[in-house]
């Protein structure tokens, strides 16, 4: 039988519910009873971040890792608050920590890597997405900020490949046809920047633009012909 009044249980239901400010004062009350209770820490500095108060959230952070410094959840936590304050040169020196302890944490090296780009470290944040995505070939995130990165080099065809990489992993990612379409219009390909406007893969690009030119049609007119036969056949 489920006790409802076990702390465990009412902090899940709290934060499942979204009652972010019943969850700090109820977590509030059990610090008056234990300041060093690590539940009530923890969940504290949670309610905090959903409720924006990010700077009296990396106060509760630093009280959990007091007790523990090397607690992975509040380290995460405080490094999200820090984010929200664009306070990424403290961000770094948290995820240095954390790869010190484990250099393969895939989140920390992406974290890195983020809080690089917004520094305009750009070259710098390669090393970490690269990192990442030798563990993690099809890490999503890395290849989305490589392509970032990447783009604000001004090396537009390498960042296109990433997007293209990411968009094969998550076809869902809504935003993807779009940059590729610039990115493409900035190299002068306009039948490319077309296709990809339309989520169009590169690699499905080349068979496009061969059947357009056969059959002696635009690229649009190919692009539409291949549509209405796809949803013919359905």
């Amino acid at each position: 039988m489920i006790d409802l009044l076990d702390p465990t249980n009412v902090i899940t239901r709290m934060f499942n519910t979204e009652n972010y400010d019943q969850l700090y004062n109820y977590c509030k009350d059990l610090l008056k009873k234990d300041p060093t209770d690590m539940l009530a820490l923890q969940n504290i500095s949670l309610s905090l971040i959903y409720l924006k108060n990010y700077e009296e959230a990396l106060v509760y952070c630093d009280k959990v890792l007091e007790i523990k410094p090397s607690d992975t959840y509040a380290l995460k936590n405080k490094i999200f608050a820090l984010e929200s304050l664009k306070q990424y040169h403290d961000v770094l020196k948290l995820c240095e920590g954390i790869l010190l302890t484990n250099p393969k944490d895939t989140w920390a090296l992406n974290t890195m890597g983020i809080s690089l780009n917004e520094l305009d470290r750009h070259k710098d944040a390669l090393q970490y997405y690269d990192t990442s995505l030798v563990i993690d070939p099809n890490d999503v995130t890395a290849l989305m900020n490589k392509a970032i990165s990447l783009s604000h080099l001004g090396n537009y065809q390498d960042a296109i490949d990433y997007y293209d990489l990411a968009q094969r992993v998550d076809s869902g990612l809504r935003e993807i046809p779009s940059v590729k379409s610039k990115l493409f219009e900035k190299l002068n390909m306009p039948d490319e920047a077309f296709l990809a406007a339309q989520g169009v893969l590169n690699k499905d690009m080349d068979k496009i633009k061969s059947d357009a030119k056969e059959n002696k049609c635009s690229i649009f007119h190919q692009f539409c012909d291949d549509e209405f036969q796809n949803s013919d056949s359905k």
